[in-house]
């Protein structure tokens, strides 16, 4: 029981023990970067993985050679690219009922009231919101938006946030600071990240109410 707690401790806090994992595994490190992230993005009952943090924590780890920056944000931007687009599809092709009572249906209904009221240009503005980020493409799926609209908004918000996080990281993950006050970054991260949505609906409540929009979010433009 203790192995398996310890097990679920590693995976849910990948990015503390990440520097240790590195040495433990070497390249096969990547392999396990790499499924992580397209977890998070790609399977709606697994929002708790670590996102925005992971990204920071390699981009520290390439600052100091541990690992290669281009080959890290090239790997890393495909494994989320993969599973946005798959998780668009699960959604596409079998509906909100296929991970059943797994699954949080209010971060659901909240992530499509949003694209209602704003349009899918939010996809971009989700990328940066944690739970929100693996809930979107599925409720694009499930809503029918088209597969082009999709790609293109989510492609530019994928590339903002993996070059966002593991650039933070490469550039200020080794200052003496930062180390002893990881936590309090992180959060800080995941607050810059927000400031975009914020900004947007802020826009859109100064805009006077949103125009009617119809139910299906594949007909918003």
């Amino acid at each position: 029981m203790d192995s398996l707690h310890g097990l679920i401790d590693h995976i849910l806090h990948l990015n503390k023990y990440l520097p240790d994992l590195v040495q433990q595994y070497g390249v096969e490190i990547y392999g396990i970067l790499f499924l992580v992230i397209f977890c998070e993005t790609g399977l709606v009952i697994t929002p708790v993985l670590p996102g925005d943090s992971l990204l920071f924590t390699v981009g520290a780890l390439c600052a100091t050679a541990q690992l290669n920056v281009v080959f890290s944000w090239c790997l890393l931007t495909a494994a989320a690219l993969m599973g946005d687009h798959s998780n668009y599809w699960i959604g596409r092709l079998f509906g909100e009922n296929v991970f059943g009572k797994f699954m949080n249906k209010k971060y659901l209904e909240k992530t499509h009231e949003i694209y209602e009221k704003h349009g899918v240009q939010t996809l971009v503005l989700f990328q940066f919101a944690p739970i929100f980020r693996t809930f979107a493409p599925f409720v694009a799926g499930v809503g029918e938006m088209t597969y082009a609209k999709f790609a293109r908004f989510n492609l530019i918000g994928v590339l903002s946030w993996t070059l966002l996080c593991i650039g933070s990281g490469y550039f200020f993950g080794n200052l003496p600071w930062v180390n002893q006050h990881f936590e309090v970054v992180i959060l800080g991260i995941v607050f810059v990240s927000l400031i975009p949505s914020f900004v947007h609906i802020a826009k859109a409540l100064m805009g006077g109410s949103p125009k009617a929009t119809p139910k299906k979010v594949r007909n918003q433009e």
